[in-house]
């Protein structure tokens, strides 16, 4: 601990957004790093607590070291702080970028004042690593002889990837769309993550070894079972894609999308893909009203004000949190409260209790939204429903809808003909991450619904681990898939 009045001495300070009249006319990142003697400062804050509730399942699910890299870059001892963060997060990057840093809401300093800066900090020393040619390829000590297939290139499937193949196992990682990255390349906007931060890791992989093969769909191209004969173990990381859909009277006008389908789109037109006119999908110009207020709805909210939406509202079910923590989710449980994201500040209306009952059309085309106010009130039994205002119910024009409504789980195809699923209809697996078929594990939002980044890089790294342990013990097959 280098400074043990640091928390005392030193205020909280995080990296200021680039003004929102210069962060729409681009797709840049819209953090501006802070310098390097803020973030040692910064550093000096941390308490050493005697137990630190940032680490763990409630504060840090990938179980990060953070007092020992927050003491560290202090101290400006930054190559010993990279391999401290490398310990146990493949992809600190990523999640410096794109977790909501549950650590920082169970930081003890929390409880009297700002907590540490520690997702910040997380991405400083990444980016100096990249920066500064210290994040290199790690080479296997020995090769066993293994080959492991990866279904899925999102966070999962890269980290236990990538961790298999570090122990010397061969590594192939199939994946449906046309680039690598799952949810990484095509789901989180390029204003909030440049993909040249993904492909800079995925060229450390490469160099290890990893071996990427894109444009091939598991279940189509090839099923599972050539996959379960021609390695010695599987590895399902397709998430959980199946959008939440809106079966009311008018969804099938032209003009209502599914979020995903929307972000995607424009992630491959950035990407230098080309559609014709009639199949892009764009705010340009029109009302948009988009049904659902958590990530992916903020992550729509700042693509449409980047596309040039004349005007957006985003609904939600739910009724507005509380400014300050709900008493029901105390330190240091992740917690219950209003949260303004970059895309709420850059424009558009939040509404909160609103409930769509139909979509109103002209020429086959989405015109206006029928809604009405709900409130949410509990039941005898214990559960909760929403209840009509009346008098509430109100027209909204719309020129495009997007539905950001959540995930249902993964998408059921030929690709799990034979996987058992659980109550939710996610992947089942035993305490080792193998499902009921032999030799085919699962992780990530597949096994446990959609999820937090962390939650992915940390199961796909304990599903490596259960991987390893089964091939200890299974004869080496006989067989490859060429594909």
């Amino acid at each position: 601990m280098g400074d043990p009045k640091g928390f005392m001495k030193f205020g909280r300070m995080g990296p200021t957004r680039r003004p929102v009249a210069d962060r729409v006319q681009d797709w840049r990142e819209f953090y501006r790093p802070l310098p390097e003697e803020t973030l040692c400062t910064q550093g000096a804050r941390c308490m050493d607590c005697g137990v630190p509730f940032c680490q763990g399942d409630t504060g840090c699910p990938v179980l990060n070291i953070i007092p020992d890299w927050n003491d560290l870059v202090h101290r400006g001892r930054f190559q010993d702080a990279l391999k401290s963060l490398h310990a146990t997060n493949n992809f600190p990057e990523f999640t410096g970028r794109l977790c909501p840093a549950p650590c920082e809401s169970a930081c003890v300093l929390g409880i009297i004042d700002q907590p540490v800066s520690i997702r910040n900090i997380e991405q400083f020393i990444i980016d100096k690593g990249f920066d500064n040619g210290w994040v290199t390829p790690v080479m296997p000590a020995r090769e066993t002889g293994r080959h492991v297939a990866i279904v899925g290139s999102g966070p999962a499937g890269l980290a236990a990837a990538q961790q298999l193949r570090r122990s010397g196992h061969r590594v192939t990682v199939f994946e449906k769309a046309d680039r690598v990255g799952g949810l990484l390349r095509y789901g989180i906007p390029e204003f909030k993550m440049e993909k040249a931060v993904l492909d800079r890791r995925l060229k450390q992989m490469e160099a290890e070894g990893v071996v990427f093969k894109p444009n091939i769909e598991i279940g189509k191209t090839h099923t599972l079972d050539t996959l379960q004969s021609a390695f010695d173990a599987v590895c399902l990381a397709i998430g959980a894609m199946a959008g939440r859909d809106l079966p009311i009277p008018g969804r099938d006008l032209n003009g209502i999308y599914f979020a995903m389908d929307y972000l995607t789109q424009q992630n491959k037109i950035l990407a230098g893909d080309v559609f014709p006119s009639s199949e892009i999908i764009t705010a340009a110009q029109k009302r948009v009203v988009i049904i659902g207020g958590g990530d992916t709805g903020s992550d729509c909210l700042g693509t449409c004000h980047r596309q040039g939406a004349k005007q957006v509202s985003q609904f939600e079910l739910l009724g507005k949190p509380p400014n300050e923590r709900a008493k029901e989710t105390p330190w240091p449980h992740w917690p219950m409260q209003l949260r303004t994201s970059h895309a709420h500040e850059e424009g558009g209306a939040r509404e909160w209790g609103i409930l769509t009952k139909r979509f109103v059309g002209a020429s086959k085309k989405v015109v206006s939204l029928d809604t009405v106010r709900v409130e949410r009130v509990a039941q005898p039994d214990g559960s909760v429903r929403f209840e009509e205002i009346p008098g509430s119910e109100e027209t909204v024009a719309a020129d495009m809808v997007l539905l950001a409504l959540g995930f249902t789980g993964p998408e059921q195809n030929s690709l799990l003909h034979g996987v058992a699923t659980d109550s939710r209809g996610n992947v089942a697996v035993d305490a080792n991450y193998m499902t009921n078929l032999d030799g085919v594990f699962a992780a990530g939002d597949a096994k446990r619904g959609a999820s937090l980044i962390v939650w992915a890089i940390r199961e796909g790294r304990d599903a490596a681990a259960g991987i390893e342990r089964y091939l200890a013990q299974k004869p080496t097959a006989s067989s490859r898939l060429e594909a």
